[in-house]
């Protein structure tokens, strides 16, 4: 059995906020029909490359943007903007315990699949709306993309190389981490509205927006401001309350020096050579290696820079000094410990045979993700669905999609 295995998610997202979500409810064991529109799906599966090759004809498949976040669903097309396509979804979200949506404000009321209209025929469904900056507020009509969000919440104010340095200013992070983070929150707000529906055997509105979850991800750097009334700024890859918390430069390249306390920062004075630091009045305390970074951050490296990585790395675990290397992504998977935990899976896949994917984190002892289900083909479930959840027969699904409705 797996956690989510009797839940019926309807998923009418798309991008990656709303999928990341949906995906993850998958791996817990859910049942995702991913609502598509026809001959064309999500915008995801054509943002490459790389795109996956058919074996066969070589043609270029769906892109690997598209795969990393639809992993075990089913693809269903149906043309919303058409009555029949309408109603189709009004009898999938009957039956349904989720929806996920992340149209833009009002998008769905017009085609009667608003949380009111579809309440109305599910009392019990969890409605789940992803949009930019909510469902209030003078910015509530915008559209929101992870990139500006970024920008607006604060994210790139504390991200990035000091403005005094080369290659100072403003940066995002590498990754959308604000459609990531706020397809988590999503989960965990559906996990809480799904526990709060056995009490009461009603289903609730999920209003979520990108820019709320940004400000909340700014965690110590928000509050830092909230108490002390001063924005902090960008400090590269410094930390702005520990010393040293930082990259260093070696012989070959860097590595990550990340001193938690005074006694491993005695430890590592030591390998570096100088254990008379840890007893210098500047240095002795985080507060006071904090006070003069300046002075102590050029003496580390200057130590640091006489040693290959592979040394200093040695040198500093053999003490439990905490460091690591900075992995690009082949070296990532390459990684023993990344490889012990099985961080690489392979899931089946229609056109492919199998497709590589990234492991959920998640481990439950007893009801563990299973990788059995890979990401689907545009529509390649639209029959079986149609079929097994609203007893339409062959020809009937043949009927509807000569209309273009499927």
């Amino acid at each position: 059995m797996r956690a989510l295995d009797d839940i019926l998610v309807l998923d009418l997202s798309r991008v990656l906020a709303g999928p990341w979500c949906t995906q993850m409810l998958s791996d817990l064991g859910a049942k995702v029909i991913k609502v598509e529109k026809p001959g064309a799906g999500d915008d995801t599966r054509g943002w490459g490359p790389p795109f996956l090759t058919d074996p066969a004809t070589e043609e270029k498949g769906d892109a690997a943007y598209y795969l990393a976040a639809n992993r075990g669903k089913h693809s269903v097309t149906i043309d919303m903007a058409t009555p029949e396509g309408q109603e189709l979804i009004r009898h999938l979200a009957a039956k349904a315990d989720v929806l996920v949506e992340n149209y833009k404000l009002g998008g769905l009321k017009k085609y009667g699949l608003d949380y009111d209209a579809l309440k109305a025929v599910n009392p019990r469904l969890v409605y789940c709306s992803i949009t930019g900056f909510g469902q209030t507020g003078p910015y509530a009509p915008r559209a929101g993309y992870d990139f500006m969000i970024q920008a607006m919440g604060g994210m790139m104010s504390v991200t990035g190389e000091k403005d005094a340095l080369p290659g100072g200013g403003p940066q995002k992070a590498g990754i959308a981490i604000a459609d990531l983070s706020t397809g988590l929150h999503a989960v965990i707000a559906i996990l809480a509205a799904l526990n709060q529906r056995h009490r009461t055997g009603r289903g609730q509105y999920i209003d979520l927006g990108l820019l709320d979850v940004q400000v909340s991800m700014m965690s110590n750097q928000a509050q830092t401001y909230l108490v002390g009334g001063k924005a902090p700024a960008r400090a590269g890859n410094g930390h702005a309350a520990i010393v040293p918390y930082q990259a260093f430069p070696t012989q070959d390249g860097h590595l990550i020096i990340a001193v938690g306390n005074d006694g491993q920062f005695a430890k590592l004075a030591e390998v570096l050579g100088h254990p008379e630091w840890a007893a210098d009045q500047r240095f002795i305390l985080n507060r006071s290696r904090v006070e003069h970074r300046e002075v102590l951050v050029p003496l580390l490296e200057a130590e640091t820079r006489r040693f290959p990585s592979a040394h200093l790395l040695d040198a500093l675990e053999r003490r439990q000094i905490p460091c690591g290397p900075i992995n690009t992504m082949d070296k990532v998977f390459d990684d023993p410990q990344a490889q012990a935990r099985n961080l690489r899976q392979e899931v089946p896949h229609a056109l492919a045979g199998t497709v590589p994917t990234v492991a959920s984190p998640l481990r439950l002892s007893d009801s563990p993700v299973i990788y059995d289900r890979g990401p689907p083909l545009l529509g390649e479930h639209t029959e079986v669905v149609l079929g097994d959840l609203l007893g339409l027969d062959a020809p009937a699904v043949e009927a509807l999609r000569a209309k273009g409705v499927v």
